[in-house]
């Protein structure tokens, strides 16, 4: 089993996205935690395990964040599994792991599954907008929603999502306070040590993804400031 709470930083590379093999291997060999694969649109297959068979040249760990059953590639050393807890389509909840359980049931290692509670921040994203995604309304709302997801769900992992956008600490630090025992991960943003280091001093893990394709200097910049904060 992943040992993912010791975790505190981690990148995550979208198969839809070109990234060369330089770049690569600087990301898996930056002392970042793990590399998560995984994306909300243009994710097959076929370029998901391109990119994994790229990544497993590396001693890194490697994790899918599935958002598709026809991308589920075997090979992963863990499969993170989203419940989307702000959906305003109920479909996004567990309809889909229904479908992957009636499909794929008798062939999953039970333990390389690791389910998240995620919570979508930003109202203006491509995952917002395909969840038809609730708006948090504040830090009580938002502690709310992760306690649905640790308290009453049980989810090991609640997943503070602000795809893109840089998010507001104190709904970090509201969710952080909801969770409890559970594993916060946020992501979102993140384009300086700056922000890293303050992101990853309110949640347990931090998520770094775009600006891997902006700027990759900043984004290798990341890995150290947030293993030198006080998370």
């Amino acid at each position: 089993m992943i040992d993912y709470r010791s975790w505190r930083h981690t990148f995550k590379l979208d198969p839809d996205k070109t990234i060369d093999d330089d770049a690569l291997e600087a990301l898996c060999e930056s002392g970042t935690d793990a590399i998560i694969v995984g994306g909300t649109y243009g994710v097959t297959y076929d370029n998901t395990l391109e990119l994994m068979s790229r990544i497993r040249r590396f001693a890194v760990p490697a994790l899918l964040e599935i958002s598709s059953l026809e991308a589920v590639v075997p090979g992963f050393d863990a499969y993170l599994v989203p419940l989307v807890i702000n959906a305003g389509d109920a479909d996004w909840l567990f309809t889909p792991h229904v479908s992957g359980l009636m499909a794929y049931g008798s062939y999953i290692h039970w333990d390389e599954i690791i389910t998240e509670g995620y919570l979508i921040a930003n109202p203006d994203a491509g995952v917002a907008k395909l969840t038809r995604a609730r708006p948090i309304e504040g830090p009580a709302e938002a502690k709310a929603y992760a306690q649905v997801a640790a308290k009453i769900c049980r989810l090991p992992i609640v997943y503070l999502e602000y795809s893109g956008m840089y998010g507001d600490p104190d709904i970090v630090r509201a969710c952080r306070s909801g969770a409890g025992e559970a594993h916060l991960f946020y992501g979102g943003g993140i384009r300086t040590a700056a922000q890293a280091e303050e992101m990853a001093a309110l949640a347990d893990t931090i998520v770094v993804g775009n600006v891997i394709y902006e700027d990759l200097e900043a984004a290798l910049a990341t890995v150290d400031a947030a293993k030198r904060s006080r998370g």
